[in-house]
């Protein structure tokens, strides 16, 4: 501790990102990077902006990108909110949405981000169990609140949460604001965006990490009701108005018109995630049903811990998190057909 730092700086506990180790000839399954490349679109487009322009500021409000997301979802653009990274969008709303001095539902096992920022902004967050089988309760979610949100896929368990199911939790709450995480939604899951005409209090993030292949861009962004899309506008102009840079908005929008490689690279990940699943589950692990790019999965005999230590020793990063519930569990990133297939050999040799 520091004798400059606030009291705020010092009783906060940062998120821990997933490593990014700098091994030869590693296999890096940890951090549900896309296997496959953005678009050659996407690539072209951030090419052609790089020229005298960047010393220029980039449009702030994002325009030409706002409009492919809004043409792409059959929305307008004063319903579409972008930020650098789906974790800032995430960060404006707990600040712009969630401060009414009761507890924001998430989920116990879920994507570990929502604690830190209400201890960042001094919102109590209230930890709603997940059943047996790792699935969220509707029910638990009908109770007073300062608002609710989880990810759909969650995170880091895989499991997706059906639409009606979704929809009973936002209709439950009314008077608050009901955020789904989408990061993951693109493989295999059906996105809440089609409810936000429907209902006033449902905003949904997204990001092109994933789906789109574009980590290393920092795009996000989140559909809603125009009131809330303000509301975000609002705390983004009074933090930084220009969180999206000229190469960035090039390449986003590029991605979006590029759906025939958007939708090829979804296919490519579900079908190696299936595959995956199947030789795991052949190998004796218990894997949770995943719509997302990853797999959570456990072993009876063998803990997390030393599966993550014996895979690491042989070039296989993937992710564990000693946390109570899911301390047997790996989760693990869908990688390229050669990178699962050594995957698998390395569990094979452990178990």
């Amino acid at each position: 501790m520091s004798k400059f730092w606030s009291p705020l700086v010092n009783d906060l506990v940062p998120y821990v990102p997933g490593e990014q180790p700098k091994m030869a000839n590693l296999v890096k399954l940890n951090t549900n990077e896309n296997p496959f490349g953005p678009s050659p679109k996407v690539v072209d487009a951030i090419r052609a902006e790089l020229n005298d322009n960047l010393r220029l500021y980039p449009d702030p409000e994002g325009e030409a990108l706002k409009d492919a997301i809004a043409r792409y979802h059959g929305l307008n653009q004063d319903q579409v909110f972008l930020g650098n990274g789906s974790d800032e969008v995430l960060a404006h709303i707990f600040y712009g949405l969630f401060q009414h001095g009761q507890p924001v539902l998430f989920p116990d096992i879920t994507y570990s981000f929502y604690p830190v920022y209400c201890g960042l902004y001094g919102i109590e967050g209230k930890t709603i169990p997940l059943t047996e089988s790792f699935e969220i309760n509707p029910d638990d979610y009908a109770q007073p609140n300062g608002g609710v949100i989880f990810p759909n896929p969650n995170a880091p368990t895989g499991r997706f949460l059906e639409l009606s199911k979704v929809e009973a939790i936002v209709a439950a709450n009314p008077d608050r604001v009901v955020v789904i995480d989408e990061a993951y939604v693109d493989f295999g899951g059906e996105s809440a965006i089609t409810l936000v005409d429907k209902y006033p209090n449902l905003l949904v993030s997204q990001t092109l990490s994933k789906a789109r292949s574009l980590a290393g861009l920092r795009v996000g962004f989140a559909v809603g009701h125009p009131d809330l899309i303000e509301a975000l506008n609002r705390v983004k102009n009074s933090f930084n108005s220009y969180p999206l840079d000229r190469l960035a908005l090039a390449g986003a929008v590029a991605a979006f018109e590029d759906d025939s490689w958007f939708k090829a690279t979804c296919e490519g990940v579900i079908g190696e995630r299936d595959w995956v699943t199947s030789k795991l589950e052949a190998l004796g692990f218990e894997v949770l049903p995943s719509k997302a790019n990853f797999v959570f999965t456990r072993h009876p005999d063998h803990s997390g811990e030393s599966l993550a230590r014996g895979l690491r020793d042989q070039g296989v990063i993937v992710r564990h998190f000693n946390k109570a519930r899911i301390d047997d569990f790996l989760r693990i990133t869908t990688g390229t057909a050669d990178q699962n297939k050594r995957l698998i050999e390395v569990l094979t040799g452990l178990v």
